[in-house]
């Protein structure tokens, strides 16, 4: 009986022991990871066979090649059922112009189609000066409006994070054409700083907080508003100048000339080609005369499309659908309104963007281009690097939670040139990108349904292929959201 209560007591206080281990071993009372939840951690850890083999292909490996889904990558064909004839690939180059070249691209076929040119590229570094100049403006403005606020307010560190930054929105661009014009890209080349904007960017803000502080002070003094934009104005100059040495000065006035495509002499591809033999005669008669320009009128006479007539479609699933909303501060141009759009279904953001590509215009898009896509194979489809599989774990990850957890947003912005419809709904689209030839297949993506579903927050389209029913909810006051909102992520540099 003696033995028997010994090890039943003995039994007892093992019990008590591995409990109390057990206990210590979980987080602390503030929640940190303590030492004897370490050694938890580590002696219920073993490596077994399978993990070995991912731990030996892991370290000595690229994570995203082992990841990659190659049914997928085989699976690709190069079809669509129906695309928009283009001609060319721009580059952005080292800045993060997306969204105007996105604009550019959405506009370059038409010009090339209707005026009958063996290519053509809207300058990009003319937009950029307006643009820069227009954001130094607003900036200083911002700085007058906020003067005292504290300077630990949330929209103060906003004004001051974004400033000069080479992101923008649908209506960035619309504001720029609608007040500069455009021009083509001989008429204002790129220039170093225009295709690497990163330095330019970090000089100007210097510049522009320099004067930012004067302006301040000059506040704390007693100056009243219309003494503080005088200093403002003082320091656009500066800002102007400063430009003109980075990216030239933009013409006033210009004239310009350019080749047509030889008659009846068509690639498949939509591409030109002159299968004459012939030697050329003494005068071209592909080149058009030399006429005189502005930029306004430029882009009258080349483009003439009414950007008021375009409407910005959302779908964030964080947000009820069918309601107006605006991002606050998502603009570019002092008095201009903020990017504002109609939160609708998935459903009907596809069938507006096919409805626009059906009829040969190529819809301005925004998506979150950091999930699931390749830029050596081209190509955008959920899962496409299976990092689950790789590392034996499951990561559902919803739009709406990727939303919420600040991980999910539009961050660039490219043009749909193609869908491929099966009974009438699309299993892909193609999509033109604005960062070379060398990139992607040729320049182009192509993306998947799944992927439209997961990763594509903005379509811009022509009101005529918008149902009335979502046009009557643009005619509601917006809802204002504010600029730190997950979804307002183009306002920053990108």
């Amino acid at each position: 009986m003696i033995r028997i209560a010994f090890v039943f007591a003995f039994s007892i206080l093992l019990f008590d022991l591995m409990n109390s281990r057990h206990a210590s071993a979980q987080p602390g009372p503030e929640g940190a990871l303590t030492p004897e939840w370490i050694e938890n951690l580590q002696d219920s850890f073993e490596l077994n066979e399978e993990d070995r083999a991912r731990f030996n292909a892991i370290t000595n490996s690229d994570i995203n090649s082992l990841a990659l889904n190659r049914e997928i990558v085989r699976g690709e064909d190069g079809h669509f059922s129906h695309r928009i004839k283009g001609k060319g690939i721009t580059n952005q180059k080292a800045s993060g112009r997306c969204w105007m070249f996105a604009g550019f691209n959405a506009m370059r076929p038409r010009v090339i189609h209707e005026m009958g040119m063996e290519e053509f590229e809207f300058s990009a570094a003319f937009l950029l000066f307006w643009d820069k100049m227009e954001k130094s403006n607003l900036y200083l403005e911002q700085v007058i409006e906020l003067r005292d606020v504290d300077r630990l307010d949330r929209e103060w560190e906003l004004i001051n994070e974004a400033m000069v930054g080479d992101g923008g929105w649908w209506n960035y661009v619309t504001s720029l054409i609608e007040k500069y014009g455009t021009v083509p890209s001989t008429v204002m080349p790129e220039t170093h700083s225009s295709e690497n904007t990163r330095t330019m960017n970090v000089v100007l803000a210097r510049l522009l907080r320099s004067r930012a502080a004067v302006i301040l002070e000059a506040s704390e003094a007693g100056a009243n508003v219309a003494e503080l934009r005088k200093r403002k104005s003082d320091a656009m100059s500066e800002v102007y100048r400063f430009l003109v040495l980075n990216l030239g000065e933009p013409p006033r006035e210009f004239e310009w000339r350019f080749k047509r495509k030889k008659k009846g002499e068509e690639k498949e591809n939509g591409e030109e080609e002159n299968k004459s033999q012939e030697m050329p005669g003494p005068m071209d008669e592909t080149l058009t005369d030399r006429k005189s320009y502005t930029p306004k009128s430029f882009y009258e006479d080349f483009v003439g499309v009414d950007l008021s007539e375009y409407v910005a479609l959302y779908h964030d699933p964080a947000q009820p659908t069918g309601r107006h909303y605006e991002f606050s501060r998502a603009r570019n141009i002092v008095g201009q309104p903020d990017m504002n759009f109609v939160n609708i279904e998935m459903e009907d953001l596809k069938e507006i963007a096919v409805k626009s590509i059906l009829a040969n215009e190529p819809p301005w898009f925004a998506v979150n281009m950091g999930v699931d896509q390749s830029r050596e194979h081209g190509l955008m489809e959920n899962d496409l690097f299976d990092y689950e599989t790789l590392f034996g774990m499951e990561m559902p990850f919803s739009k709406a939670d990727r939303s919420r957890f600040l991980s999910g947003a539009s961050n660039h912005a490219m043009v749909l040139m193609g869908v491929d419809l099966i009974d009438g709904k699309p299993a892909k689209w193609l999509v033109e990108n604005s960062w070379g030839d060398d990139k992607g297949n040729k320049g182009t993506w192509t993306l998947y349904d799944g992927w439209f579903d997961e990763h594509v927050y903005n379509v811009i389209a022509h009101k005529k292929y918008v149902s009335p029913e979502i046009l009557e909810i643009f005619e509601e006051e917006a809802e204002s959201l504010p600029a730190w909102y997950p979804g307002a992520q183009g306002i920053r540099l990108r």
